[in-house]
């Protein structure tokens, strides 16, 4: 919104100064020393005009530029709350919200109201005076002529002449006006637009960074501390290493640090401390782009753009061709869902991907992944939207694809990192336990305590749907 707004007023004042305004300023720079030239008494009278316009018209922008501001942060408030109640309208429907977001919404537009009439009550304060200014000017100039010609210091040509001049000068002022209205006006949008566009990014490409090329998949964390506030850590003190053809998974509670700590491996995010390092480089010492072609994500949150099936899929492999689409989303066990659209491949994603089901788009990102076929892969719960029967095929799938590459597991459903080769249990930012799925199972620690913790869990929703002993059962 800020962008489009901005781009769109710089372009609509550029254009309006050049087109109307610009020959009201030369106008105003050849007229008034022409004024003192032709008779210096009706000049003086022109510049104090001016003088009382430029006067007025700062003490307006003085007056209202601040106050203008904080109506343009209304108008994003009421943007930001419409975008949001819209975007979720189904929530909003569920929950019986309808006329408390309507109020709401209400309450929002007064509070516009109020913060709006302020400035505008300046500019009109500003319209009134400029126009009774240049009524004075024009009597005092009809005036002033009169007196002048019973005295036989003018003549009659020459007041039309100055009332002409009087005309023509004033129109150019009040343009000068409306001008000054439009930056005032704009000026809060304006600010808001270089201000995004001379943002720099946290984590950007160093002048020396290099493109690794393909990578070997190498991961290495050394004393690796992150905090989103400043003051808890995120993570910390995180020191592991994963060797090429690994699979890593992580497990702990939500919060504990994982999605965290993979974060920092694509460099969403830098950490405050420490370092990472694929094949042995610092990645902050390679370009972004180079690094994150190497590294693909499916995300818990799956990502699809408001575009056609194959464009989404092509955003890993821009040059994929349409026997490799098909081929990551037979492995990805999705090609049956696409085949049963009468486009294709050519169909439309909608917004986030709408038409599809969680479990559809789910298994869209990880043909998406399959199809970069990067050295190294993040599963952020991959297989959390699927169904069990889909969940194993895409397993066997991912199995497949997962050799011969670095891959990390994040999960919370402890059965599906069985066969990891090493498993990082998280708590409160660090690594608490590391080993293989026996391996913890025997320490009897925090891992264990979850897996049994699931494996009860399991047992009674298990046992909820039999039926009990003794009680008949419907054939």
């Amino acid at each position: 919104k800020v962008m489009m707004t901005g781009t769109q007023t710089l372009w609509s004042l550029w254009l309006s100064f050049f087109r109307e305004h610009f020959a009201s300023f030369i106008s105003l720079i050849v007229l008034l020393p022409l004024t003192l030239f032709i008779n210096w008494r009706y000049g003086l009278m022109l510049i104090l005009l001016c003088v009382v316009f430029a006067a007025v018209i700062g003490l307006v922008i003085h007056k209202s530029e601040r106050l203008q501001s904080t109506v343009e942060g209304y108008y994003s408030d009421v943007a930001e709350r419409t975008t949001d109640t819209l975007g979720n309208i189904a929530l909003v429907q569920s929950f019986a919200r309808i006329e408390m977001e309507v109020s709401g919404m209400k309450k929002m537009g007064e509070e516009v109201l109020r913060a709006q009439i302020p400035v505008l009550s300046w500019w009109a304060v500003t319209t009134v005076i400029t126009r009774t200014a240049t009524t004075l000017t024009m009597l005092s100039i009809l005036v002033l002529g009169v007196w002048f010609y019973l005295r036989g210091q003018t003549t009659v040509g020459e007041i039309v002449m100055f009332m002409s001049f009087a005309a023509l000068l004033i129109s150019r002022l009040e343009q000068a006006v409306h001008f000054a209205n439009e930056i005032v006006m704009d000026a809060p949008r304006i600010a808001e637009f270089f201000e995004v566009l001379d943002t720099e990014p946290a984590v950007r490409d160093r002048p020396d960074a290099v493109d690794p090329d393909r990578m070997q998949g190498l991961v290495e964390f050394k004393d690796v501390s992150f905090s989103y506030d400043g003051k808890r850590p995120a993570v910390a003190d995180l020191t592991f290493t994963a060797l090429p053809g690994e699979t890593v998974a992580l497990v702990g509670a939500t919060g504990a640090g994982k999605s965290t700590a993979l974060a920092l491996l694509h460099r969403a995010f830098d950490p405050q401390s420490g370092i990472v390092r694929i094949d042995g480089r610092d990645i902050r010492a390679l370009t972004l782009a180079g690094l994150r072609r190497n590294i693909g994500v499916v995300f818990q949150e799956v990502l699809l753009f408001n575009r056609s099936i194959a464009e989404n899929l092509r955003v890993g492999k821009p040059d994929a061709t349409d026997d490799e689409l098909r081929a990551a989303c037979e492995r990805a066990q999705v090609l049956d869902v696409i085949e049963r659209l009468p486009q294709g491949f050519d169909t439309n994603a909608g917004e986030r991907g709408r038409l599809f089901s969680g479990g559809e788009r789910q298994r869209l990102s990880i043909a998406r992944a399959l199809l970069k076929d990067p050295p190294i892969l993040i599963l952020d719960e991959a297989t959390s939207a699927l169904d069990a029967l889909t969940e194993a095929r895409v397993q066997a799938a991912l199995a497949e694809v997962m050799k011969g590459r670095t891959t990390f597991v994040i999960a919370h459903r402890l059965a599906t990192v069985r066969n990891a080769h090493r498993i990082l249990v998280f708590a409160g930012g660090r690594i608490i336990e590391t080993g293989t799925f026996d391996e913890l199972m025997r320490l009897g620690g925090h891992f264990a305590e979850l897996a049994r913790s699931q494996f009860l869990a399991g047992e009674v929703a298990k046992k909820r749907h039999e039926p009990m002993s003794g009680e008949p059962v419907e054939t």
